[in-house]
């Protein structure tokens, strides 16, 4: 499986995500600051899972990579992107057909009805609801790819 951690951060999902995906897996780490892949590289190198994990700097409008996608994890960021139907565009091209993608928002920064204009543009770029699936702290909405 390939998987990708948009917003990777400091890795803390990556790192768990490779766990997950196993010898012959991937996740691609992909984040607009140079640190955060550099970080993550670092802690997938203690973990023991570095093989697994490729970084990716990512440009504010384009993802940085356009390898297909089994699972996208857009966790707390969809909210920090520029153009967020862009976004989803991008995502909805490189998801393999049957993929899935896991947005999850935080309650403290996103409301319900911005919330709903993210989960829309996800729509509008061709995914497809799934559920609600309960995330500590986030508003979160599972989609999938048609």
């Amino acid at each position: 499986m390939i998987v990708a951690d948009i917003g990777c951060g400091m890795g803390y999902f990556s790192i768990a995500l490779a766990a997950l995906v196993g010898d012959a897996g991937t996740v691609i780490a992909v984040d607009v600051q140079q640190e955060m892949p550099d970080r993550t590289r670092k802690r997938a190198e203690r973990a023991g899972v570095a093989r697994r994990i490729r970084p990716v700097l990512a440009a504010h409008d384009d993802l940085g990579f356009r390898e297909p996608v089994d699972f996208v994890l857009a966790f707390w960021m969809a909210h920090e992107t520029e153009d967020t139907r862009r976004f989803f565009n991008q995502v909805f091209s490189i998801l393999k057909e049957q993929g899935k993608m896991l947005i999850a928002e935080p309650k403290m920064h996103v409301g319900r009805r911005r919330f709903h204009e993210i989960v829309q543009a996800a729509c509008d770029a061709g995914f497809r609801y799934s559920g609600a699936p309960a995330v500590r702290l986030s508003r979160a909405a599972l989609m999938e790819r048609n």
